[in-house]
């Protein structure tokens, strides 16, 4: 059965930024201090965007004192994947099949 890509989770990922922050968590658990110092955002707009991948599911919070550390959940990704290499096959078959009009 053919599941619908989650519009909402690619929406997150359509913004640079927000590609940017996903692509440095895939390599490891960062702070926003981290993230400002690798991005050259400023704090507030990354703030903003880490709330829209949290919001997301995409990325989720751990706290360690006084600093908040983010962290991706590979699970989403992976599930996002096959959703789209479902698309992908689907389109293989549907290349075959042309509605008359």
């Amino acid at each position: 059965m053919l599941t619908s890509v989650d519009p909402d989770v690619v929406r997150a990922l359509g913004d640079p930024l927000r590609l940017q922050i996903v692509t440095l968590l895939a390599q490891e658990t960062l702070c926003t201090t981290h993230l400002v110092e690798e991005t050259g955002a400023r704090q507030t707009n990354l703030s903003n965007h880490l709330k829209v991948l949290r919001e997301v599911g995409l990325v989720e919070t751990e706290p360690c004192g006084r600093f908040t550390y983010y962290k991706l959940r590979p699970e989403v990704l992976a599930s996002l994947s096959g959703q789209f290499a479902e698309l992908a096959a689907s389109a293989r078959t549907a290349a075959k099949n042309k509605r008359a009009c």
